[in-house]
């Protein structure tokens, strides 16, 4: 199977599938010398970790990471850095009766036209878990991008028709972290916390709105054409399991615009050029201006719901329906956060590498 790593020199390859063994990450291409513990990835991890309030599913995992290569003496040692988060909580009881049944919003049908298999207990391989391994590698990449004090921050800026008040970049690390919605707009994550617990007592699902915001990033990372900065982070982007929308600075709102409102004039300040505004969300013909850069992302309501749904059975070919059991996230886009952090930390240390800011074998 393919798709499963990403990078060309700083490569994070995950594995693993939600009710198997464990799940993990192998990254290669992470100089020597970048100090790394265990508890540097932990605390990533317990971001997005399951069972951890009520807009969260109920699947108690304590995801404790282990390090099982490329660390020496607390210090990358410059060969694949390989992590383990082992699966405790698993009931695969609850998918065997529609294993045949493909799920509405699901990849079950699709999964199976493009390989012949499927594994059906949790969504296997498609299932959200397995960004247990994008956690692993952008905590790695986070690490790396933190010695040139470059700072990825993901919030919640929409949940259903709830959207927050624009907040500071500044506040957003302080706010986040106050409420489990990880809404930086206090007064509107109370709200989004009782609209997703109102969608979940009543058997359905929400989505929402994730931005990301890249702070200190360097001018002139990103290549023009197939590999633009911004191609490179919406794929990458679009690549998490349930994002039907990526946009870039202003993104579809620059449509109903005129050049002289979208334009980003130029300026000069303590010696360095940047822009009047940011409406270009920090890249401009594919490549970074030094701004910050600000990339959102539409997620889609969770596809399993407590709802009666159509579907077919594959085995008769005739329509049936289906009630779908067992544990889900009313809604993804608190727990997405973190994941949508460390996807962008990958794309950013691999290109940070590749321009040269950092060496590839030793830092």
């Amino acid at each position: 199977m393919s798709g499963n790593s990403i990078g060309k020199i700083f490569t994070v390859t995950t594995f693993g599938s939600s009710h198997g063994t464990a799940l993990g990450a192998v990254i290669d291409g992470c100089p020597a010398g970048l100090e790394l513990s265990v508890q540097d990835i932990q605390k990533e991890l317990d971001k997005r970790r399951p069972g951890t309030s009520q807009i969260t599913t109920s699947r108690n995992e304590k995801d404790q990471v282990e390090i099982v290569s490329g660390i020496f003496d607390g210090k990358t040692d410059g060969t694949p850095i390989t992590a383990l988060v082992y699966n405790a909580d698993m009931d695969s009881s609850a998918y065997a009766n529609i294993k045949n049944n493909p799920r509405p919003g699901h990849g079950d049908y699709t999964w199976r036209a493009r390989y012949g298999t499927y594994d059906y207990r949790g969504g296997g391989r498609g299932s959200g878990r397995v960004t247990v391994g994008h956690v692993i590698g952008g905590a790695i990449a986070k690490k790396l991008l933190n010695t040139l004090n470059i700072r990825v921050i993901s919030h919640v800026t929409q949940v259903g028709k709830i959207k927050a008040k624009t907040v500071d970049i500044q506040e957003l690390e302080t706010n986040i972290i106050q409420n489990s919605v990880r809404c930086a707009d206090i007064e509107a994550a109370e709200r989004m916390e009782a609209e997703i617990i109102a969608s979940k007592e009543a058997g359905d699902s929400l989505g929402g709105i994730v931005e990301t915001v890249v702070l200190n990033s360097p001018a002139g990372l990103g290549d023009p054409v197939f590999g633009k900065m911004d191609a490179e982070l919406a794929g990458a982007l679009m690549g998490i399991g349930s994002v039907k929308g990526v946009e870039i600075g202003l993104g579809f709102k620059s449509a109903e615009l005129k050049g002289s409102q979208m334009n980003d004039e130029f300026l000069i300040e303590n010696e360095t050029v940047k822009t009047r505004t940011n409406h270009s969300g920090g890249i401009l013909g594919g490549i970074t201006t030094g701004m910050p850069i600000t990339i959102r992302m539409a997620v889609k309501p969770t596809p399993s719901i407590s709802l009666t749904q159509k579907t077919v059975d594959t085995r008769s070919m005739e329509p049936v329906e289906i009630l779908i059991q067992g544990r889900h996230d009313p809604c993804i886009c608190p727990r997405i956060t973190p994941v949508a952090e460390a996807t962008v930390s990958m794309v950013l240390a691999d290109q940070i590498i590749r321009a040269g800011y950092i060496d590839p074998c030793k830092l």
